[in-house]
């Protein structure tokens, strides 16, 4: 891309920033941040006037805003070093607002229709507003329903994302969406934040995480780069 392109698009975050202590899924313990060398214990091993500093957390990998890889829900699936990189990185995206829904189920009602193949699917549901408060991960927050993530598992999309507490609804212990999702080798993006900052089409998605061998899920830094004409 040219300089010149490059500036016609500008920036949003899509991820919730990750502090000491907080809670991101009800029941799995909140990260622990802290010093590993503080800037005061590097001037032992640098010249004066030069200090560092080396932090250290502690986490769960469902943390913050996350991906979750097929090796999250299998055994046998692609774990986060192993992943298509290309499904995940200037992928060009789609947002499908669902605000205005009675129901939280996200069905066929709402998805039949849009060219979802190659494109990251992000679901705007409006559920982050509870971010960091008990109603977060209460019942009735939104999901992707069955025959939804069946609908969208066979029509191949690069990464689904939502900013729910879960894409599926937490108290179906089948997990029907990350079953299907990830057993179609199509990566999931949970507790996404600033949905409402996006057009429905006209952006690029970036989810990249850490490349961790034996590992399925792990916090990303989400973003979208869109069109000047879609601002």
């Amino acid at each position: 891309m040219s300089e010149r392109d490059a500036a016609k698009r500008h920036y949003i975050d899509l991820s919730h920033v990750v502090r000491h202590g907080m809670v991101t899924y009800p029941g799995l313990p909140g990260p622990e941040i802290c010093d590993h060398m503080t800037r005061e214990d590097s001037h032992e091993k640098y010249a004066p006037g030069t200090e560092f500093h080396i932090g250290r957390i502690t986490m769960v990998a469902n943390t913050g805003t996350y991906l979750d890889a097929p090796f999250h829900r299998f055994s046998q699936g692609q774990d986060l070093a192993e992943l298509d990189v290309s499904r995940l990185v200037d992928v060009p995206g789609l947002c499908l607002d669902v605000t205005g829904e009675k129901e939280p189920g996200v069905g066929l009602e709402q998805l039949a229709g849009l060219e979802v193949t190659g494109r990251a699917v992000l679901i705007r549901t409006g559920w982050d507003v509870h971010w960091g408060t008990e109603s977060y991960g209460a019942p009735g927050h939104p999901f992707l329903s069955g025959e939804g993530v069946r609908w969208l598992a066979e029509r191949q999309p690069s990464v689904v994302g939502i900013d729910s507490v879960n894409i599926d609804d937490m108290a179906d212990a089948t997990r029907p969406a990350h079953t299907a999702l990830l057993a179609a080798g199509i990566p999931v993006v949970e507790h996404m934040t600033g949905l409402d900052r996006l057009p429905a089409q006209g952006f690029r998605f970036h989810a990249a995480p850490v490349a961790v061998s034996g590992m399925g899920t792990f916090p990303v830094r989400a973003y979208a780069l869109v069109d000047a004409d879609n601002r």
